[in-house]
């Protein structure tokens, strides 16, 4: 098993990634896998799991998490090769995959949660159809989780309404603007008042966590599990504190003193707007196909995928890197998705709105 990393790029991001999986396409047709029963079309084959984030992250955490076990559910026992294509984030790796990669099963991938969300709201950046692709499931449901509205220690804000009083904003760090830790901050400052700012400008949550350390950034919005799993120094040592927390309806028992993005407001609409955002925390960490795969080869993935969030041995491997595993299968985050999508037209305008861009 490898790990391959591209750097991000310039201007040409989306390209890159569109290239990358365009190349993998020609592969898997000179490779001639019409006609084969998925077994012999596995046996012997790497899939390649693409990963849009650098290295450090949750997903990057849990694609090699699948990468170390998926195979061994999948008839034939394909290897699992995990690649890095971080040039144009999780939209640009969506609209690929649904443009370009290969329908053969060869290629998979985790994509951030808030993807999905992005075509529901009519993103022009969004050229795909969310329910057109092969999803094998998600890792987590946020039962044991929290997406946390997180300071450094030392910033000089003890409780969620100081952040309403600041004279000068927080300011915030994000993967690009697709990202859940973009959205869920946007909708905390427009729905709860919040004196902050978000510089999208970071690839992956590792480089935001060494901003926050070197004075660059006061916070960040971060789950629970993934800073305990990747930064335990930092959560451990007391050096950051959470002062709200969102993807869930009730306080997480570790958290038993931070409140709920829900407990803050009693405004309707922004309590429909809270709702619709934390949306993609039911399918916290998803893993896909492209579309039009053979049906018995998705077929082949999608169980592949279920029995391997059952396995004793994944199950401890995920424990062991603290990774909560709560299944939710592929048919269900395809569920999630058109439920998102049937969202009253007026609350995702208002969700627009916020998310659109930040106010410096």
């Amino acid at each position: 098993m490898t790990y391959r990393h591209s750097s991000p790029r310039t201007a040409r991001a989306a390209l890159t990634v569109t290239l990358a999986v365009a190349v993998l396409a020609m592969v898997a047709f000179v490779g001639g896998a019409a006609a084969q029963t998925a077994k012999e079309f596995y046996m012997g084959r790497t899939i390649t799991l693409l990963v849009p984030d650098s290295p450090g992250g949750i997903d990057d955490l849990s694609a090699r998490l699948v990468s170390r076990h998926l195979g061994g559910f999948i008839a034939g026992h394909p290897a699992i090769e995990v690649t890095y294509v971080t040039d144009g984030g999780g939209i640009g790796l969506a609209n690929s995959l649904a443009a370009s990669a290969p329908r053969d099963g060869s290629v998979i991938a985790v994509i951030q949660r808030s993807v999905p969300q992005l075509a529901i709201q009519g993103s022009p950046e969004a050229k795909f159809d969310p329910l057109a692709f092969t999803w094998l499931g998600s890792l987590s449901s946020f039962g044991d989780d929290a997406y946390m509205v997180l300071v450094n220690a030392d910033f000089p804000v003890k409780t969620a309404d100081d952040l309403k009083r600041l004279s000068t904003p927080a300011r915030f760090g994000s993967v690009g603007t697709s990202s859940t830790n973009y959205t869920i901050a946007a909708v905390a400052r427009e729905t709860l008042g919040y004196k902050l700012t978000i510089d999208t400008q970071y690839s992956g949550a590792a480089k935001i966590f060494q901003a926050m350390r070197d004075g660059e950034l006061d916070g960040q919005v971060v789950s629970l599990n993934s800073i305990r799993a990747n930064q335990p120094a930092m959560w451990e040592g007391g050096k950051v504190r959470p002062l709200v927390q969102f993807g869930r309806v009730t306080r997480n028992p570790l958290l038993p003193d931070v409140p709920t993005g829900r407990e803050l407001t009693t405004d309707p609409k922004a309590l429909e707007v809270i709702a619709f955002a934390e949306t993609p925390f039911l399918m916290y960490l998803p893993f896909l196909a492209p579309p039009g795969l053979p049906a018995d080869r998705a077929a082949a993935l999608q169980d592949g995928f279920a029995k391997m969030m059952g396995d004793p041995a994944f199950l401890a491997d995920a424990k062991s890197i603290k990774l909560d595993i709560s299944p939710v299968s592929g048919e269900a985050v395809r569920g999630l998705i058109a439920d998102a999508a049937a969202t009253p037209k007026d609350v995702i305008a208002e969700y627009k709105k916020m998310v659109a861009a930040d106010k410096k």
